[in-house]
């Protein structure tokens, strides 16, 4: 279905989705950015945002601005990335990771991890000192990804405001760690630089889960607090490309409240305890 049917086929339209849905198509013309399968509960506030941080009477007023300044689109992107992580968060599923996913990862001679969505990489670096204290660092390869370039440079340089470390180190104890959370970075000035060893086995890229495929076989694939903001569409379509990225018996770790549960690849896994969001994905059955 092409933008323009899109538009047309939605019935009833208020104006405002109305306004939402031409913005949308001018957005995926002009930069090849579908956005027609978000959340519209989330389109509507990130969008209303935007319009009042530009102070423009009415949505529409943004089609043109966006068009004709590719730095406003980067300021659009940034408004519908999704941002909001620390390390270790949930410290409890780093926790299930380390003790229930890790030990078995030592049978492989070589890992392979991606974070999808992976913002600005607090989640990444969390994941590399737990790999780190298995030993398992050295033989693993993560890919840490997003499509907001902003994200992507911070987490890159692995530089975070000083005074969050406090709050990390709680998280990280939480988490089973078995070290002080110091020794992995070092203050300069206000911000704390991750240790270079942590991202040695990094690769930082720009991805798009609406439009770009996977990464080859993981073992691991991360994507928390992302599929939250899709419509049913848009989170069947990336599961599905997941499932497909994963070795079998690879592991797939969403959000706390993200779940596989009525969607296209249920069957295709198993949760690894009850309400961890942590999956399985289990062998395919040949028909008989």
């Amino acid at each position: 279905m092409s933008a323009q049917d899109k538009v047309t086929s939605v019935p009833d339209l208020d104006l405002e989705v109305l306004e939402i849905h031409l913005l949308l198509t001018a957005i995926e013309q002009r930069y090849g950015y579908d956005f027609f399968n978000y959340a519209m509960s989330s389109l509507k506030r990130r969008v209303r945002n935007i319009q009042c941080d530009e102070n423009l009477s009415s949505i529409s007023e943004l089609v043109p601005k966006i068009l004709h300044d590719p730095q406003m689109f980067d300021r659009f992107l940034v408004e519908m990335s999704v941002t909001v992580t620390r390390m270790f968060r949930n410290p409890q599923i780093f926790k299930r990771i380390k003790e229930s996913l890790l030990p078995k990862l030592h049978t492989y001679p070589r890992i392979k991890i991606w974070h999808a969505g992976c913002a600005t990489g607090e989640e990444v670096y969390s994941m590399a000192i737990l790999l780190a204290e298995a030993d398992l660092l050295k033989k693993t390869h993560i890919y840490a990804t997003d499509y907001n370039n902003q994200s992507l440079a911070i987490a890159e340089k692995g530089i975070y405001p000083l005074e969050k470390m406090q709050d990390f180190s709680k998280n990280y104890l939480a988490a089973g760690g078995q070290c002080s959370f110091a020794d992995y970075y070092h203050a300069k000035y206000e911000h704390a630089v991750m240790a270079s060893i942590l991202s040695k086995n990094i690769t930082f890229a720009h991805h798009n889960l609406m439009r770009d495929q996977s990464f080859g076989e993981m073992n691991i694939i991360f994507c928390r607090n992302v599929l939250i903001y899709f419509d049913q569409i848009l989170q069947d379509k990336v599961l599905t490309m997941m499932r497909d990225s994963l070795i079998h018996r690879g592991y797939l770790v969403l959000g706390d409240r993200e779940t596989i549960s009525f969607t296209g690849i249920s069957e295709s896994f198993t949760e690894i305890e009850p309400r961890s969001r942590i999956y399985q994905k289990q062998p395919e059955i040949s028909g008989f």
